[in-house]
């Protein structure tokens, strides 16, 4: 009796490999130095380097108590929805017309991908979605896995926002194309237009019926106040009356990272479109993941929809905003203090919760292997892993590793 061995189905497969940032979190866990840092993965932490569950947060948790298991609506909790997108366009005549279709996503991720699915699903005859060169490393992935072309446009150089790249980037988008814009807190460089470049940018999507898809992960959390990061979103479909889509996230905001809270929205010319985009949304939904999580929606609906516990959560974002500008000018002065060459002033230029440092790959290798320092060979750092403990170590680690490792 003979045997052979059989072919797998899977034989052609190519292996993936693991999400760098990701992977940059599993090397720092196996890691067991007293001394290691870690600067990859973008969650907050206090002043101690620990997970903080904001005072606004349990506030919410113990108002809601026991509030039973049972299935949201396929669009989400209504009472999280509304007053989710209220933060986002409030005083815009699109918000008080009612030209808004809404539906609870998985956190940011969910809502740029169900923005995706329900550009496809509408027919919109978009094909070509443009982001920025840098950008976070989820956009290209996820639209391209749509089917979407990805085109990649320059947005940083020398420490700055590269303005006039960028623009010249898009000016070759048409109205076959979407745009996928950082409200504010730009991932990973942190460099953001100001009011002036969101303008001309603005002009631009206009002129040439680009699409804009708003990554809004940080509403909140880079400047402490919502209505400053919400500025560029309320401009474009405010003043210039253009329809978008806005996808929200509370992990950053409410550090509601496990939760999966976000929202993707459509502003639309009529209330008709709007009913039409929100079944759409709705459809796209239950082909996915049917209908969303309600522990974290209830508590973000709470946050939002509860005066005393909304007044905490602005006090909030105040204080993780605050220690992260601290930390950036902290870093700033132990780089100067130790004469650290080049010129670091980029770091408190940026905002947000990340910086991007500019060293080499070479570089960024050795701060791990030498200095047990954890970041993105991009060189993004998360601001918010810094604290008084550790951010004269980096630094130190850092000027070893600018003097001793050759950029190239």
């Amino acid at each position: 009796m003979s045997s052979s061995k059989q072919n797998s189905l899977f034989q052609n497969a190519e292996f993936v490999p693991p999400d760098a940032i990701f992977d940059v979190t599993r090397r720092y866990l196996a890691d067991a130095s007293p001394d290691k840092v870690n600067l990859g993965q973008g969650t907050y932490r206090d002043e101690n380097g620990q997970p903080w569950i904001l005072p606004s947060v349990r506030m919410a948790k113990e108002a809601i108590g026991e509030c039973g298991h049972e299935y949201l609506p396929i669009a989400g909790l209504k009472l999280f929805r509304d007053e989710a997108i209220k933060i986002a366009l409030r005083g815009t005549k699109a918000y008080d017309d009612g030209r808004v279709a809404t539906c609870q996503a998985l956190s940011g991720t969910g809502a740029l991908l169900l923005a995706g699915l329900a550009l496809k699903k509408a027919n919109a005859g978009i094909t070509t979605v443009y982001i920025t060169e840098p950008t976070w490393s989820n956009h290209d992935l996820l639209f391209s896995s749509l089917g979407f072309k990805v085109v990649s446009v320059p947005y940083y150089k020398d420490g700055a926002f590269d303005f006039k790249s960028y623009v010249n980037g898009l000016k070759e988008a048409d109205s076959t194309s979407a745009v996928v814009l950082h409200a504010c807190a730009h991932n990973p460089t942190g460099c953001d237009p100001s009011r002036d470049q969101w303008k001309e940018v603005g002009r631009l999507v206009q002129e040439k019926g680009i699409f804009p898809i708003f990554d809004s992960a940080y509403l909140g959390f880079n400047s402490g106040s919502v209505d400053e990061d919400a500025w560029a979103i309320r401009y474009f479909v405010d003043a210039l009356g253009l329809e978008a889509s806005i996808c929200l996230s509370f992990a950053k905001s409410m550090g509601l990272y496990g939760e999966r809270i976000g929202l993707v929205s459509y502003v639309t010319q009529s209330t008709e479109t709007a009913r039409t985009m929100s079944s759409i949304l709705e459809n796209v939904q239950r082909a996915t993941v049917s209908n969303p999580p309600a522990y974290g929606a209830r508590i973000a609906a709470t946050v939002l929809s509860t005066p005393a516990i909304a007044e905490q959560w602005s006090k909030d974002l105040i204080t993780m905003s605050g220690r992260i500008k601290s930390m950036r000018h902290k870093l700033f002065s132990e780089l100067t203090s130790l004469q650290t060459p080049g010129d670091w002033s980029h770091l408190i230029k940026q905002t947000g919760m990340f910086g991007y440092t500019g060293i080499s790959p070479s570089q960024v290798a050795y701060l791990e292997d030498k200095h047990h320092v954890y970041m993105a060979d991009t060189s993004r750092i998360s601001i918010a892993g810094l604290n008084e403990s550790n951010v004269a170590y980096f630094a130190s680690a850092l000027d070893d590793a600018v003097r001793t490792v050759p950029r190239g």
